[in-house]
């Protein structure tokens, strides 16, 4: 029997109870939200368990939601993919920006390696227990993460771009 969104969610939930929630379905594909410390579980069930069978991690990346509180501010967003039902589903788990770790999938996934890295260098997320935790594009001594929306896009003196259209806060000098 084929993989289907409502056999997947149940079976997470039978599994993950309230670790696991916020289920909804968007263009086919199944999306719900990870409580932070079961990430790696749900990862390695949707991997190894054999009726769930997601052995392709296809994406890794962050995100920040700066109007929401700040511990809820920074998000992990996984998307994996079960080729022989071809069945897709995207998961994330939300952290505080104060204190944004969640265990690192290159235990998992060889290829969250530099997925990992790069959204470390773009949101400044630690992922606990990576082999190699550092800036993957941007340079070493940069003190900042470029892609959370605390700071300005451009130059404050340009008048061809509004940093208010790319949802950024507006600072006033």
């Amino acid at each position: 029997m084929a993989l289907d969104n409502s056999t997947l969610q149940k079976k997470l939930i039978e599994t993950f109870g309230m670790s696991v929630s916020e289920f909804h379905e968007q263009h086919g594909m199944l999306s719900f939200e990870v409580a932070t410390n079961a990430t790696h579980d749900v990862l390695k069930f949707l991997k190894e368990n054999a009726e769930m069978n997601f052995n392709f991690l296809t994406d890794v990346c962050g995100v920040h939601y700066a109007d929401l509180p700040s511990e809820k501010q920074l998000a992990v967003v996984y998307h994996m993919h079960n080729w022989i039902d071809n069945v897709r589903v995207r998961f994330k788990t939300f952290l505080d920006i104060k204190n944004p770790v969640v265990e690192s999938a290159t235990d998992l996934f060889r290829s969250a390696n530099w997925q990992e890295r790069e959204t470390y260098d773009f949101y400044g997320i630690i992922f606990k227990n990576h082999p190699q935790l550092k800036r993957i594009l941007n340079m070493d001594e940069m003190e900042s993460f470029p892609l959370r929306k605390e700071f300005p896009m451009e130059d404050p003196g340009r008048t061809d771009k509004d940093d208010r259209f790319f949802g950024r806060t507006v600072h006033n000098s």
